[in-house]
């Protein structure tokens, strides 16, 4: 197993994509934050989530995680060097896993850098928007348990996208094929939820999504009217990657190179 991981290891980190995609993922998620806070309007009496208003870029970078999980896999179908590696490592298993823990072991490095700036940029930005203590708003703190807890799930929940991509990609193995997929199950749901008259619906639709329900891990107020709670929403999200992976190692085993 430890041969397998170091393999894999050196792959991922050798991959020409890799660095570039590293740092894009840091840096559309700050900027995406800052953008965010940048341009907020607060209207007097709306309240406001300033935690998860910092954290607003992760919706964006977790593009380029997707992305990388999935070049992390097919990559390797497109150039044939699946056969290589098969005889390499013969447990099929075992390969997933390494890819994955690889995958998820990086992901939480870079999802780490990511949430700080993330936080950082909303510190500074956004009592310049009128979210501040002279408006009734804390400053973002992770000494607000909250807030670390969001953190916390907003690394967590880079992470289980990657795992989720991992999954898709292992399963389709085309890239384009894999990439479309793995953006439309990320992106089409919460728009077809706002699409869905009924309240009701949509609610349930919110629930279910892996995009919506792992993001409400951000909420740090009027957390009744998330359409589910954080820690319950970031379960559907792993229970999401669990049938990705579930399906994707089935199928590993299963078929040729």
């Amino acid at each position: 197993m430890t041969a397998a991981v170091r393999a894999e290891w050196t792959k991922l980190r050798t991959l020409p994509s890799t660095g570039w995609l590293l740092v894009a993922a840091v840096g559309v998620t700050v900027a995406g934050s800052v953008v965010v806070a940048a341009v907020l309007h607060v209207n007097p009496g709306s309240p406001q989530d300033p935690t998860k208003l910092s954290l607003a870029g992760v919706q964006i970078g977790q593009a380029l995680i997707a992305i990388l999980a999935v070049l992390a896999v097919s990559e390797e179908y497109g150039t044939g060097m699946i056969r290589v590696t098969l005889t390499a490592i013969p447990r099929r298993l075992t390969l997933l896993v390494t890819k994955a823990a690889n995958l998820a072991g990086l992901t939480l490095l870079v999802g780490f850098i990511a949430v700080a700036g993330s936080l950082i940029a909303g510190r500074f930005i956004l009592p310049g928007t009128g979210i501040d203590p002279a408006h009734g708003y804390a400053l973002v703190s992770l000494s607000h348990a909250p807030t670390l807890r969001a953190a916390a799930g907003s690394i967590l929940y880079l992470v289980f996208i990657g795992l989720l991509s991992l999954g898709v990609a292992t399963t389709i193995r085309d890239t384009a094929a894999s990439v479309g997929a793995v953006l439309g199950l990320l992106y089409l749901p919460p728009i077809a939820a706002q699409l869905v008259n009924d309240p009701t619906w949509r609610r349930h639709l919110e629930q279910i999504a892996p995009t919506t329900a792992g993001l409400a891990i951000q909420a740090t107020t009027n957390l009744r009217a998330q359409p589910i709670a954080p820690w319950t929403g970031l379960g559907v999200l792993v229970v999401w990657v669990a049938a990705a992976l579930l399906i994707a190692g089935l199928l590993l085993r299963m078929r040729d190179a």
